[in-house]
């Protein structure tokens, strides 16, 4: 089973800030899904490192984690997936992204790029809910990611293939830098 490590991630780094600054991934949980008539598969990574740049109402985002950071349970399905996914060549699953300011506690749209096996793969006006906790900043939400964006051809078991929807949910807490 492929394991799509994203995040990506990832992805979703939006607007972290109410005022000019930087801020850092403090933590993330991204986990994948794949769905197979026999079985469902979701793979999880805390590994995540990111950063934003805001100014003037706007944050640059940029969010990567390492495609062998992701655990389904099934450490030979895991290798499996490195192996698809060309993970020797292209290690890391990587979201850049230019987001809107948020005013409090909001839901915001995100144009995200990923990239990912050696693809890049762009997912316009993404919704994310940021929540204010203390001095920190909490945003999740859910990647519509396939694996044919990426050119990953679907994984079979008994000659059936996984569905190609591979969505990627996305739950990160950014503090100020």
């Amino acid at each position: 089973m492929i394991r799509v490590r994203c995040l990506l991630l990832l992805l979703a780094l939006p607007a972290i800030a109410r005022a000019d600054g930087q801020w850092v991934l403090e933590r993330s949980t991204l986990a994948y899904h794949v769905s197979h008539p026999l079985h469902d598969t979701d793979g999880v990574s805390h590994a995540a490192r990111g950063k934003a740049v805001c100014r003037s109402g706007e944050c640059e985002v940029l969010v990567a984690a390492p495609v062998k950071s992701f655990d389904s349970g099934d450490s030979n399905r895991d290798l499996h997936m490195v192996q698809v996914v060309d993970g020797a060549r292209y290690p890391l699953v990587s979201v850049r992204l230019r987001a809107p300011e948020a005013k409090d506690s909001a839901e915001i749209h995100c144009d995200l790029q990923i990239e990912f096996a050696g693809k890049t793969a762009t997912y316009p006006q993404v919704p994310f809910t940021v929540t204010d906790e203390g001095g920190e900043r909490r945003i999740s939400g859910t990647i519509p990611a396939k694996l044919s964006d990426f050119g990953i051809p679907p994984p079979s078991l008994l000659a059936v293939p996984v569905k190609d929807d591979m969505p990627i949910r996305v739950d990160m807490v950014w503090k100020p830098a």
